[in-house]
């Protein structure tokens, strides 16, 4: 039978399957039935005549491609073996093989794994004689992966280093010697890494005219999912790969590029067009997964954003709550208001249809903790378990020890850091400490003076029984140094969870009650695999391309989401309100955001006010979202605290005073053109402008546009 393509899909997948010879880029939005339309080209290419063996399709995963040409040859009633689908890097491979001695490797040049590219590396920084003695030189692991985002971002070690690992700026020069030399013992063994396959791909179609000619008669149809999340030689060798014919297909969606850490570009699918003149574009905007008050919303997201490819994303489900805006007093209370929401859903929805969204792992600590406190399942996704935490777990065994100085585990823990301190002298230590063996303790600590601070620390904090805030501030003090020579390859983002535990500790009394609380077994935690009725945690870049028919995301403020880093560079802020979108577009029904107008900063020892992020100020509140009541706070406009409500916010239901200034667009001699996301009184405005990010201006230096 005959596919009836008019039938099975909408006007723009209609549109994108039939599309014959030429350069198609596909928008794809949000759930619009990107698979599905891939499928159904697939098929069209073959039933009007294009040969399977003659159709190249590149994905992100292998389990993708065989989906995909799977399908298709379901619906032709016939196999699509000859197809060739996968990821780019295994295409590479399989073309370096082909060609392996015009590209010079001999038949039997070698891929390494990981492990190997590891040991390679440990023996290029021991040739080297690279951090001898030095503990805070970072591990193989670490230098692998800096080295790898060089190669993929194709920037400089130096680069790479000061953008994203700015705590190990003193070894800049060394790591960049540590990769020249990681790349001179691969060439002289004669192997290549998984980065290494997609540029010797390159390299080889550049070099050999006849071998690009040949593969340009392979592969007559060239089509690549998820082209946002292509870094820039991939997208090069998609434009080799299309020669002449330039019959490639690209599906995308430019607002879900999330990926720039991986190296991805989003300047890859933004200038498609003029990379394949004559390209058509087909933009799918009709959304199969949620309502049209949620969609309402995410276009608004998007409305904000410099460059784009416009689209308006529609449903059929035109009925839907509107999504829901709940501001609380602290991060504390918003824990406390998720799980208010929690059990409001679990009337209609079960567990697992269920998922708490957030930028980053430890940003779900305090809705952990109350989970443990209900007995409630969970499964986590991107970040571990705070209590599972190595430098939390470090931490806690001191507490644990002013609590009970019996506890074996805890004297474990605490003594393993202790330089010469193995797994027997830990325990013979212990033993002694528990028998309270004074004569022993000097034994001990004559050799280990460090061990007399340990001791002394903990006994302080057995005989002062300060609150559990106060004895962490202690534990902190006297563990950082020991976090940034254990850790020092990432110690900046732990000393972020251990902040955390101290805002999670900040409402307790008693050490007991605090400890009983972080140690209650998640029951979600099974060894025979997740549970259905389950609640999922997982971070926004771990929930791409899921879906759960109620969603809920915490940590809507500044410094949070858009994260520190990402407020410096308007590139980065454009990435992170892309994660927004994609985070709200995981919601199928329901739809709850959660801005918290304080956090607590441990090193202040108080809660400090937070700033709502400028993708919620930005949003139309009264068209498209509600505002609700939170945990231990109340109705208020988002611009400002509740308990003194900022004039120039938007008015909350009930609202007073004066009526906020109209923002709009307006133009500053230097930074250029910016949108007005907030008024500041009496006379300054949070403005964000297109080149130069967000920035608060004195009024009289802006020209404000009619709106």
């Amino acid at each position: 039978m005959p596919i009836d393509y008019a039938e099975d899909l909408n006007p723009a997948q209609l549109a994108a399957a039939l599309h014959a010879e030429g350069p198609l880029l596909v928008i794809a939005g949000a759930g619009s039935g990107k698979t599905r339309t891939i499928v159904y080209r697939l098929a069209r290419l073959v039933e009007q005549g294009t040969r399977p063996d003659h159709i190249l399709l590149l994905t992100f995963t292998r389990k993708a491609a065989q989906e995909m040409l799977t399908r298709a040859g379901y619906l032709l009633g016939m196999g699509l073996s000859q197809a060739a689908g996968g990821t780019f890097h295994s295409f590479a491979y399989s073309q370096l093989r082909r060609y392996a001695e015009f590209a010079g490797l001999g038949k039997g040049f070698t891929i390494m794994d990981r492990a190997d590219a590891a040991q390679m590396v440990k023996e290029a920084r021991e040739k080297l004689a690279l951090g001898k003695g030095d503990k805070a030189f970072p591990k193989r692991d670490t230098c692998l992966e800096l080295v790898s985002k060089a190669r993929n971002k194709e920037l400089s070690v130096e680069q790479v280093v000061t953008n994203e690992y700015f705590h190990l700026v003193p070894y800049a020069e060394d790591l960049s010697r540590l990769a020249a030399e990681y790349a001179a013992l691969k060439r002289a063994h004669g192997m290549l890494d998984y980065d290494d396959l997609l540029f010797e791909l390159e390299r080889l179609l550049l070099a050999e005219a006849h071998v690009r000619k040949s593969v340009n008669e392979r592969w007559r149809f060239v089509m690549v999912d998820e082209y946002q999340d292509t870094n820039l030689v991939q997208a090069r060798l998609v434009k080799l790969l299309a020669g002449e014919r330039m019959n490639v297909c690209a599906v995308g969606d430019d607002a879900q590029s999330i990926y720039a850490f991986r190296g991805a570009n989003v300047a890859n699918i933004l200038d498609f067009p003029k990379t394949f003149p004559g390209t058509r574009i087909v933009s799918l905007e009709q959304n199969y997964r949620s309502t049209q008050p949620i969609l309402d919303l995410t276009n608004a997201i998007l409305a904000g954003a410099r460059e784009k490819y416009e689209k308006r994303l529609f449903t059929e489900r035109a009925n839907g709550a509107k999504p829901e805006l709940v501001r609380t007093l602290s991060d504390a209370s918003q824990a406390r208001a998720v799980m208010e929401k929690l059990a409001e859903l679990r009337r209609e929805y079960a567990l697992h249809e269920i998922a708490v969204l957030f930028r980053a792992g430890y940003q779900s600590y305090p809705v952990e903790l109350e989970l443990n406190k209900l007995g409630l399942p969970f499964q986590k996704y991107g970040g571990i378990r705070f209590t599972e935490a190595a430098h939390v777990k470090d931490v806690l065994g001191y507490l644990r020890l002013a609590v009970n100085p019996a506890d074996l585990a805890a004297w474990r823990r605490v003594l393993e850091h202790v330089k010469g301190v193995g797994a027997k002298t830990a325990l013979a230590i212990a033993q002694t400490a528990i028998t309270g063996d004074a004569a022993g303790l000097k034994k001990h600590t004559l050799k280990r003076p460090v061990l007399a601070d340990i001791l002394r620390l903990v006994e302080g904090l057995r005989n002062d029984r300060p609150e559990p805030r106060a004895a962490l501030a202690r534990v902190v003090e006297f563990y950082t140094p020991v976090l940034m020579e254990t850790y020092p390859d990432d110690y900046p983002r732990r000393q972020q969870g251990l902040d955390e535990l101290a805002a999670l500790a900040a409402p307790y009394r008693d050490l007991e009650g605090f400890l009983a609380d972080l140690s209650i077994e998640n029951p979600g935690e099974d060894e025979s695999g997740a549970r259905e009725d389950t609640l999922v945690l997982s971070t926004i870049h771990s929930a791409k391309g899921l879906e759960w028919k109620a969603v809920l995301l915490i940590d809507l403020v500044e410094d949070r989401f858009p994260s520190r880093r990402a407020m410096g560079r308007p590139e980065d802020l454009e990435e992170e309100r892309r994660l927004m979108y994609v985070a709200c577009t995981r919601a199928r029904d329901r739809l709850t955001l959660f801005v918290p107008e304080s956090i607590y900063v441990r090193h202040l020892e108080r809660h400090e006010p937070m700033r709502p992020s400028p993708f919620v100020l930005e949003l139309p509140h009264g068209s498209c979202l509600e505002l609700r009541e939170g945990f231990g706070g109340r109705l208020s406009p988002v611009g400002g605290p509740a308990r003194s409500p900022a004039p120039s916010a938007v008015p909350g239901p009930g609202g007073s005073g004066a009526p906020a200034p109209k923002l709009g667009f307006c133009t500053h001699k230097i930074y250029g053109r910016g949108k007005i996301i907030e008024h500041i009184p009496p006379d300054k405005y949070r403005v964000n402008f297109q080149h130069f990010g967000l920035k608060v201006i004195v009024g009289q230096y802006l020209q404000m546009e009619d709106a």
